[in-house]
C-alpha cells in the first residue's frame, strides 16, 4: 500500500515585489543541479574526483547536503544535486578561486557539463520536518520573468592597452543573432572602466547554447584572438582547459534585476561600485534592496536596473527615462550610511564601447 507524505506544515514568509523578477536576496533555499557527461572508462576516476570535492566542500558555510546519481540508461550520464541554505553562501563558493582550483580534477574526466540553480519555492515530505528546516522562508508567488536570461563577462586588461583595446572591442563584425529555433541573442552592452572590460548579455532562450554557439563564429573568434596580447590573464582558446578557466573567472553572474510595469526605450548606462575587500555580496544585496524600492515608484529615473557581481566586483546595469542622464541613477551626496560602508570610492560610470540589438529583440 502507498501512502502519501505528509504535507509539510510551511508558511510562506516573503512576499517579493512584482517588479522584481531575478533575485538571489530572498533568503529561499537554493537547488543546484549539475549533469554531467563522463568520458568512457573514466567513471571511477569522476567517482574518486567527486569523492574528494565532496568531503571538501561539506565544510563550506551554507552547504547542507549533496546526492550523486548515475543514470540507469546510460553510465556515462551522471547527476550531482546539492542543496544550500540560500543563494549568496553558494555564489561566494562557486565563484572563488579555491572552487576554479577544487574542480581541475573533473575536467579531465568529464567531456560536458551543465549547471542548473533553482531557489525553492514549494516542498513538501515528511523528511524535510524532520530535517529540521521546516521553518525556512519560500515564496508567497513565483517570480514572472519577461524571458530574458541575463549573464555578463569581466576580464582586466594591461594599463596602458585600454584604447587599443576599445577599438577592437567596438568594430568586430556581430554575429548571427538567431541560435535555433529557441534560442536568439537579444542584446550585448559592452564598457569599460580604467582597464577593466564588462560584457553584458541577454539571451531568449538558453544561455548555454547562445553562448556556445557565440564563442563558434568567426566574427567573435576574431576579436578574442585580437585582444588576447592585451589581456592581463592570459589563455589559450584553442585549449579547452585554457579557455574553461579563462571563462570561469571571467563570469560576472546577474544577482538582481528589477524592471517597470511599463517598457518604454530608455538610454543604458552601466555603473561601476568599488566594493570594499570582501564585501562584494553585501553591497550588492544593498543595492537591490535600494533597486525594490526604488521600482514601486512610477515616475523613478530608472526603468531597468541588473546587478551583476563577483567577488568585490560590483557592475549595475541600468536603463534611465531619456533625457535624464547617468546623474539620474548616481548615489545623491548624503547617500544611505550602509552602502557608503561598503563602498571603497566614488561610484563611477562606466565607458560605453558598444551597445547591440537583434533587430527582431
Amino acid at each position: 500500500m502507498t501512502t502519501t507524505p505528509e504535507k509539510v506544515s510551511q508558511q510562506p514568509t516573503r512576499q517579493a515585489s512584482k517588479r522584481v523578477s531575478q533575485s538571489v536576496f530572498d533568503g529561499s533555499p537554493l537547488r543546484v543541479v549539475l549533469l554531467v557527461d563522463v568520458y568512457d572508462g573514466a567513471q571511477q576516476q569522476f567517482l574518486e574526483a567527486y569523492e574528494q570535492l565532496c568531503s571538501q566542500v561539506a565544510s563550506t558555510p551554507g552547504h547542507i547536503s549533496d546526492q550523486l546519481c548515475q543514470s540507469i540508461e546510460n553510465p556515462s550520464q551522471w547527476l550531482i544535486t546539492s542543496e544550500w541554505e540560500s543563494a549568496p553562501p553558494f555564489l561566494a563558493w562557486v565563484n572563488s578561486e579555491e572552487h576554479v582550483q577544487m574542480v581541475r580534477p573533473l575536467h579531465s574526466c568529464v567531456r560536458d557539463t551543465r549547471s542548473l540553480r533553482f531557489q525553492v519555492v514549494r516542498e513538501t515530505g515528511g523528511a524535510v520536518a524532520t530535517a529540521g528546516v521546516a521553518d525556512r522562508r519560500l515564496q508567497v508567488s513565483p517570480r514572472i520573468g519577461d524571458g530574458v536570461i541575463r549573464h555578463a563577462l569581466t576580464f582586466t586588461v594591461t594599463p596602458g592597452s585600454e584604447p587599443e583595446v576599445a577599438k577592437i572591442l567596438a568594430n568586430y563584425a556581430s554575429p548571427e543573432t538567431r541560435v535555433d529555433e529557441t534560442t536568439r541573442l537579444v542584446r550585448t552592452s559592452l564598457f569599460m572602466h580604467g582597464n577593466r572590460v564588462v560584457r553584458a548579455i541577454e539571451v531568449r532562450g538558453d544561455l548555454l547554447v547562445a553562448l556556445r554557439h557565440v564563442a563558434r563564429q568567426p566574427e567573435v573568434r576574431a576579436v578574442e584572438e585580437a585582444i588576447n596580447p592585451y589581456l592581463e590573464q592570459e589563455r589559450d582558446l584553442s585549449d579547452d582547459e585554457s579557455a574553461r578557466v579563462f571563462f570561469t573567472r571571467a563570469a560576472l553572474p546577474a544577482v538582481h534585476h528589477v524592471s517597470l510595469d511599463e517598457l518604454p526605450e530608455g538610454e543604458r548606462y552601466a555603473l561601476y561600485y568599488p566594493a570594499r575587500p570582501g564585501q562584494g555580496l553585501q553591497l550588492a544585496e544593498a543595492l537591490a534592496r535600494q533597486d525594490e524600492q526604488a521600482a514601486d515608484d512610477p515616475v523613478g529615473p530608472v526603468l531597468r536596473s541588473t546587478i551583476f557581481q563577483r567577488d568585490d566586483v560590483v557592475v549595475r546595469l541600468i536603463d534611465v527615462r531619456p533625457g535624464l542622464g547617468t546623474d539620474a541613477a548616481l548615489p545623491k551626496p548624503g547617500a544611505p550610511a550602509p552602502l557608503n560602508a561598503l563602498l571603497d570610492g566614488e561610484v563611477v560610470r562606466m565607458e560605453l564601447i558598444t551597445d547591440r540589438r537583434s533587430p527582431d529583440a
